[in-house]
């Protein structure tokens, strides 16, 4: 399918998207009622950041966006770097600095009558609106209280959580559970009572200098692969395996990842503070990964124009 021309930089005011086909600005972009990724869950996505004006990684999104798509058995119109292109123009219409980048497919709308998910036609859309944080800034000052919930993550067997998906009820209703309990976000656990991850990012502890996070049954975010890559950079002892929710209550720190913020340290787990905050590992992975942004092979500048 060709490409349109890049839209203007700033030509859609605090957003763009791209639709059927075309840049739009974000109240434009439209999902039919009958799309299965609506009324199914049945799409996968993957988000991507932009901070100072250039994309982190985005190499790294991208593919992982295709292996997604192969899993899910979806398609789109578009090769890797035109994929490229699209997200960059994005970012150029919206005219934005710092940005949230989503690119999504979904399975589309059969015809009707159909429950031929084959017989579907999938739908590629994209966008770009202005940066989004797990925690802002002030919030991370002020300290992250995290609720460890009861609420069991759905089974990796069932739906495999490496697959960038939708399937959030499970994270949602722990986050009711959270705000009940007065806490500002929260973590499922697995069928084993293992911690696995929260709605929108992944979780790791330290105990005894060493950085602990889950083996399996969580999705495998960029972020996370950045501070496991950063452990082994520098010198920092690390262990993937499960981790148990009573010996994770027993951390001396605790810290999350997401592209929404990359590195950032809990303060509380339910309440209790916990003893480091912001702890030295945590620090020393937080500065690491903002200094990576500044590294040419993780950077992408966004050509804005004249």
């Amino acid at each position: 399918m060709p490409l349109p021309p890049l839209p203007a930089a700033a030509a859609f005011e605090g957003g763009c998207a791209f639709a059927d086909g075309a840049f739009c600005a974000l109240a434009d972009a439209k999902i039919s009622l009958f799309d299965w990724g609506f009324t199914r869950s049945d799409a996968t996505y993957d988000v991507a950041s932009v901070w100072q004006g250039a994309f982190f990684r985005l190499d790294t999104h991208i593919e992982r966006f295709f292996a997604s798509l192969a899993s899910m058995r979806l398609a789109i119109p578009y090769s890797g770097a035109e994929l490229r292109r699209i997200l960059h123009g994005c970012v150029r219409g919206a005219g934005l600095r710092d940005a949230y980048v989503a690119m999504v497919c979904t399975r589309g709308v059969p015809p009707r009558g159909a429950r031929d998910p084959r017989l579907a036609v999938n739908r590629f859309y994209a966008y770009a609106l202005p940066f989004v944080w797990i925690a802002p800034p002030e919030k991370q000052a002020q300290g992250i209280d995290l609720h460890v919930s009861e609420r069991v993550r759905i089974a990796p067997e069932s739906v495999d959580p490496r697959v960038k998906n939708y399937h959030w009820i499970d994270l949602v209703q722990s986050l009711f559970d959270a705000y009940d309990r007065g806490r500002d976000t929260s973590c499922v656990v697995d069928a084993q009572g293992h911690i696995a991850e929260g709605p929108g990012f992944n979780v790791f502890m330290v105990k005894g200098g060493v950085v602990h996070t889950a083996e399996r049954g969580v999705l495998e975010g960029v972020s996370r692969r950045t501070a496991i890559e950063l452990c082994g950079w520098l010198g920092i002892p690390l262990r993937v395996q499960p981790l148990p929710a009573t010996e994770f209550r027993q951390a001396d720190e605790v810290f999350l990842t997401s592209t929404g913020g990359g590195i950032l340290p809990v303060a509380r787990l339910d309440g209790v503070p916990l003893p480091q905050f912001p702890g030295p590992v945590s620090k020393r992975l937080q500065a690491a990964y903002w200094a990576m942004h500044d590294e040419p092979a993780c950077r992408d500048p966004v050509d804005y124009g004249a």
